[in-house]
Formats: structure tokens, sequence, C-alpha cells
């Protein structure tokens, strides 16, 4: 975070207001430096793992083996299952937006400006949300695109299919952050919101999911990244696609009503 975030919100011109406050947020983002190199991170993820995945796809399909044959591939679907590494470089930005501003001390002027915590989680939450969607449609365009040369026969181009599946993308990436975001809010550290998101989208989903106990299994269904990844892929099974997005903003919520709690309570 940079002297300008503070300059930023002086010259906020709507006195604190929800409209004023969104600019600002808008305006500190793209400050940011970091910002930036989290955004290519994602571009560059996305490209690599697409095409491993394309290539994995490929091979499968080519080889000895007709137990390892997975078919045509719906180049989409290449994009989805590239999520699960690429989604980190997109949840920097994500944590960056509220953990920077603990770090350097900004956040006392922002706080001093936009008195209402309300509108400063909802003004980081709407500039979050817009730039993650904006940029998961991109994500998932780009991870058909290079998927496509890759796959050659073994690739599936529908162009409704296609797009649905990059919506698909936008949505789950924009949700996921704001997620970030207000887990980020409650915890004030870069570090502890890695850790806390990391072991909650992977690792915890990962270890419940080896059980033969079925409770335990319908925990792990029952977070967020995994509930996310049902909506993503389709899946009828523990739940229909739509149940896993309501899930997925019931975490949203959760972690945001987290946030802004320990904002009002706790001050910067």
């Amino acid at each position: 975070m940079t002297s300008a975030d503070v300059t930023t919100n002086r010259g906020n011109p709507s006195g604190g207001g929800l409209g004023g406050a969104i600019a600002s947020e808008w305006t500190k983002l793209w400050s940011v430096r970091s910002v930036w190199w989290a955004l290519l991170a994602s571009v560059l993820l996305m490209a690599a793992a697409s095409a491993q995945l394309a290539i994995y796809v490929r091979n499968s399909n080519t080889d000895t083996d007709a137990a390892n044959d997975q078919g045509v591939v719906a180049l989409g679907r290449i994009a989805v299952d590239s999520l699960e590494l690429t989604q980190f470089a997109v949840l920097a930005m994500a944590i960056l937006v509220i953990t920077a501003e603990y770090a350097t001390g900004t956040i006392r002027a922002t706080l001093q400006w936009t008195p209402s915590r309300g509108h400063v989680i909802l003004a980081k939450t709407t500039v979050v949300g817009g730039v993650t969607l904006v940029l998961g449609v991109l994500l998932g365009a780009l991870g058909a695109a290079v998927a496509d040369p890759i796959l050659g026969d073994w690739g599936r181009f529908d162009l409704p299919e296609t797009i649905g599946d990059a919506l698909g993308v936008a949505a789950y990436l924009a949700l996921i952050s704001v997620f970030t975001l207000g887990v980020g809010a409650a915890l004030r550290s870069a570090v502890a919101t890695l850790t806390s998101v990391f072991l909650i989208l992977t690792v915890v989903p990962a270890t419940l999911g080896l059980s033969d106990v079925t409770i335990v299994n319908r925990i792990a269904d029952a977070l967020p990244g995994t509930a996310g990844l049902h909506f993503l892929r389709g899946d009828t099974d523990p739940y229909p696609p739509v149940v896993g997005l309501v899930v997925l903003v019931g975490w949203v919520l959760l972690a945001l009503l987290a946030g802004h709690t320990v904002l009002r309570r706790r001050d910067a």
C-alpha cells in the first residue's frame, strides 16, 4: 500500500458515502503493485495448468491402456479443473485488499473517511467481487483456448457450453474471493488468512474425504471449496449444482458477517 492510498481517502468527494468508498477502493486496488503481480500470476497459472491437464487427457486417451481413456472432454471443463491451483493467485489479491491496510496502518485513514464499517466492507466486496468476476470470465476463456489445440479431436467445443463454464468460473472466483475478503477482515493478517483459506479450501476437504464415515464425508461436501466445485462441475451427487452454489453463498455471507463484526468491535 502506498501513500497515495491515504490521499485517495482524504480526497473522497462523497464524504464517506458508499459511492465514494467504492471509488476509493477501486483506486487503492490498482495502486498496489502486488495486485498486478497476483493478476499476472493467475493468468500464467491458468495457462500452465490448462495445458498440463490437456496434455494429460490427450496422453491418457492415446496410450495403450484403455482403462485410462477419458474420451472427448469439454474445453470448459479443463478450465474448471485448473481452478484448484489458479484460484490461489486470485485469492492473494483479495487478501491484499484488506490485510495490506492493516499492515501499513492506512486502515485508520479509510475508517476516518468512511465511518460506517458496513460501507467499508460493502465497498471492498463490490470492488473485489466485480474485478474477480470479470477476471474469471477471462480465465475461463483462456483455459479453454489453451486446451483446444492441445486436445485436438479429444476436445469438444460447444459455444454455449464453453460460455456457461466461463461464467461458472467467474461466479466461483468472485464468491470465493469475497469469502477470502471476509476472512481477511476477521483475521487482519495476510499469513493467517492465506493459511486459513488454504486449509478450508483444500487440506481439510481432502483429509475428510479420505474417511469412509458418511457423516465426515458430508462435512467435507459442506465446505466452501467442495461446494463450489460441485457447482462448477454440475455434480448431482451428493447434491445438485444449485445446492452447491447456495452452500458457497452461505459461507460467503458468514465470512462477511464475521469480518464486519470484528471490524465494528475492534476498530482499527
